[in-house]
């Protein structure tokens, strides 16, 4: 790879986007390209968000360029007067922008597939700097590039997320494995990484049941993170490359051990696609009945591909009248209990399982805040039922944490892991 001194190997992105600045949206690329360069050993170092301001990118620019042999730009390559990635490129590198052939004619070919020609401002999105290559967009209309400059790599990717996986994933990894070919140094140990999804369990007592799992001075490092979903558990090997053989499969096998039951998933897999996949292999078909909740439990299972083999149907019954229409929840249930209660949530799944006439059936009512709490139903105060049949009808209270979104999030996620405990007991009869 030709790129300078010692940093040739090291890695920055840099988010280009006001939107990441002021709250509107996440920078989620970043992770992605990490993980995905971290598979033939490029270790991402730093990590930059700026602005759509031409002078505060080629700063950052400049910047990146002096410690980073690799610098993955993404955002700012759309049509708009705002998206002036291509300009700061060019005028810190010197590299004059011109319209390029093939990122017109795949801009063009693009649109058409969409029943449109390109316009004026569209036109913008063929610029490419001289000497770059252009890397396709088999997703979108703006081309990226990488070029070369005072011997680091310097990528732009548009920031869509699509767009930018599949950009890295067909163009930007073989372009640099390519590059690690040809150098004359010893290519980089891949960076392995292993992930392991936990739900159930607060985030000091994964770690309590993990200490001690890495033996002093083994390349391993464990890291822990929290969220609305639970807590990841991840593996992952120092780039030194001296680990012994088995060692990381070891380790793998005792966090199995160790957190058992709590683990949901391992890798890129969700808990929903876990549920689909147990629900598959029993030929079992599930409904869903939700209140507080509004339909994010069914939009989850959904978004499986292939979702429509065993999920039925999904119901949002947010108000009393509707829990009494749709699924024959009992007025004078909800008025000696509320909504909120372990017995409506019951009476919700047995509803739902006996109209749907599927194999399983869950609810979910709660409070999500921020008002409608008392001091004997708190803010955060879910009941969850699973109906599987007959007098298979089991409900479980949580108390939740954290805003209106987070609450909703953790009783989906504690829905579907209630399914999926349920399938796993079960196994394949």
């Amino acid at each position: 790879m030709a790129a300078a001194s010692q940093h040739r190997y090291f890695a920055e992105t840099i988010a280009i986007g006001s939107e990441l600045l002021v709250g509107g949206r996440s920078d989620s690329n970043s992770l992605f390209i990490a993980d995905t360069l971290a598979s033939i050993g490029i270790k991402v170092r730093f990590k930059s968000i700026v602005g759509d301001d031409k002078s505060d990118i080629a700063h950052v620019l400049k910047t990146a360029g002096r410690r980073a042999g690799i610098v993955i730009m993404t955002g700012g390559l759309g049509p708009t007067v705002d998206d002036c990635t291509r300009e700061s490129v060019a005028s810190v590198t010197g590299f004059r922008l011109a319209r390029h052939k093939e990122a017109f004619e795949s801009m063009r070919a693009r649109l058409a597939q969409w029943g449109r020609t390109p316009n004026k401002k569209q036109l913008r999105q063929a610029l490419i700097p001289s000497t770059a290559t252009v890397l396709p967009n088999p997703v979108g209309s703006a081309s990226g590039f990488a070029i070369i400059w005072r011997g680091t790599h310097l990528i732009a990717l548009p920031g869509v997320p699509s767009e930018m996986k599949a950009m890295m994933e067909q163009s930007v990894v073989p372009l640099l494995a390519e590059q690690l070919d040809r150098s004359k140094d010893a290519r980089p140990h891949p960076i392995t990484r292993l992930i392991f999804h936990t739900w159930g369990l607060p985030e000091s007592d994964v770690d309590a049941k993990l200490k001690g799992l890495i033996p002093k001075r083994t390349p391993v490092a464990l890291g822990l993170l929290a969220s609305p979903t639970g807590v990841l558990v991840s593996l992952t090997t120092k780039e030194d490359g001296h680990l012994k053989k088995g060692t990381l499969t070891s380790l793998a096998e005792e966090v199995r051990a160790r957190l058992g039951e709590w683990i949901y998933a391992e890798g890129q897999n969700s808990i929903e696609q876990v549920v689909g996949r147990l629900l598959r292999e029993q030929g079992r078909t599930v409904s869903v009945a939700e209140s507080c909740t509004g339909g994010l439990i069914g939009q989850r299972l959904t978004q499986v591909p292939g979702s429509s083999a065993y999920v039925d149907r999904v119901a949002v019954c947010y108000s009393n009248r509707a829990k009494m229409e749709m699924l024959g929840v009992s007025e004078k249930l909800l008025e000696d209990h509320g909504a909120v209660s372990q017995e409506v949530a019951a009476a919700m799944a047995k509803g739902m399982r006996e109209r749907a006439d599927v194999s399983v059936a869950l609810s979910v009512t709660g409070i999500a805040g921020p008002g409608g709490g008392t001091e004997n139903k708190p803010i955060g105060l879910v009941y969850i039922g699973l109906a599987g049949g007959g007098d298979d009808v089991v409900t479980k209270e949580f108390r939740f944490h954290g805003d209106r979104s987070v609450i909703r999030q953790r009783a989906a996620q504690a829905a579907l892991d209630m399914l999926r405990r349920w399938l796993v007991s079960r196994g394949t009869t």
